[in-house]
């Protein structure tokens, strides 16, 4: 493992995004002094001649790849095409120009959405070639799993120190509320709080509620992101999780119960539920690195939803569903 210095280079894509700001508030609480963010507007990723560009104009010692274009079950329904060339583009270009210029470490983060659809719980990272991914975001998840074997095979021929992670769903302040777009847990949480405010007696929720899900609070996946370019250098998968399993049912019930919804949730069974079960093997993060996520999901739907409630007037009203 090549040693990395509190002044070398590192260049975090998405670092401006949800999980990517507090990746860079963690790093800087480590004492990393150089970082750089890529901003869309300056760097399309999906351009390999863009990509060239950043690492001779940045020369970086450390690339932590976390940009990504992604979205909840409906956005993956409407742009299958899209989130398949984009993920592997960006990724592809960046591994690319990590070995020409014989980057000190690449840290790549994938998807559970990886993760075959029937995949026995707890997900194993060994499991992640037994099956197809669930349909609706099998693209996204299929062009994140070509990455891993994209840094495994670079490891393996040119001794690139490539990295694989694997977050659960994340969830925390700062996230993507945008109602068509974002993910369970912000749109439910945006729902509660907005129907509370406006006194409605009802809010409806996709599918039967019956499907599981693991979530992550966002500082606890950061601090392992940190972590893994710190202390770990393997070619297997790592995956981040809590290791706590919820029915969307519950999970829809204690959000309304923290928000202070007491309305009635429906269910919209004509709508899709995704993938069956999500529910991580974490025992490799903790062996190899001693990481361990630190906030229950209580305490962590709390923070986000004091949050929210405190950047209400930022979001503009529209219609949705909750994905």
């Amino acid at each position: 493992m090549n040693k990395i210095s509190k002044s070398d280079k590192i260049v975090i894509t998405g670092g401006a995004g949800f999980l990517g700001s507090f990746v860079c508030e963690e790093l800087q609480r480590r004492g990393y002094t150089n970082l750089y963010v890529p901003r869309r507007k300056d760097v399309d990723l999906t351009n390999e001649a863009a990509v060239e560009k950043l690492y001779h104009d940045q020369k970086p010692a450390v690339v932590l790849h976390l940009a990504a274009e992604v979205g909840g079950i409906g956005a993956n329904r409407d742009n299958p095409g899209r989130f398949f060339f984009a993920n592997m583009a960006m990724g592809m270009h960046l591994i690319e120009f990590a070995r020409k210029i014989g980057l000190k470490k690449f840290v790549q983060t994938g998807t559970i959405c990886a993760y075959p659809k029937f995949t026995p719980v707890p997900f194993k990272e060994d499991d992640l070639w037994n099956g197809y991914p669930e349909e609706t975001n099998a693209p996204y998840g299929i062009a994140k799993k070509s990455l891993m074997v994209m840094c495994q095979a670079y490891r393996q021929q040119y001794g690139l120190d490539a990295i694989y992670l694997l977050p659960v769903n994340l969830y925390g302040p700062r996230d993507n509320f945008d109602l068509h777009s974002s993910h369970v847990i912000p749109a439910l949480i945006r729902k509660c709080v907005e129907a509370k405010r406006r006194g409605d007696k009802q809010i409806t929720a996709w599918g039967t509620g019956q499907v599981s899900r693991e979530f992550l609070y966002v500082e606890d996946c950061a601090r392992g992101l940190v972590d893994a370019m710190e202390k770990y250098d393997s070619p297997e998968p790592i995956n981040l999780g809590s290791g706590r399993e919820i029915t969307i049912k519950d999970l829809t019930e204690l959000v309304a119960r923290l928000a202070g919804f007491t309305g009635k949730i429906a269910w919209d069974a004509t709508k899709p539920d995704g993938q069956p079960r999500r529910c991580l093997d974490v025992s490799r993060a903790k062996a190899t690195m001693g990481w361990t996520a630190g906030t229950t999901l209580e305490a962590g739907l709390n923070t986000t939803i004091e949050w929210f409630a405190a950047h209400e007037g930022n979001f503009t009203e529209r219609h949705f569903t909750a994905t």
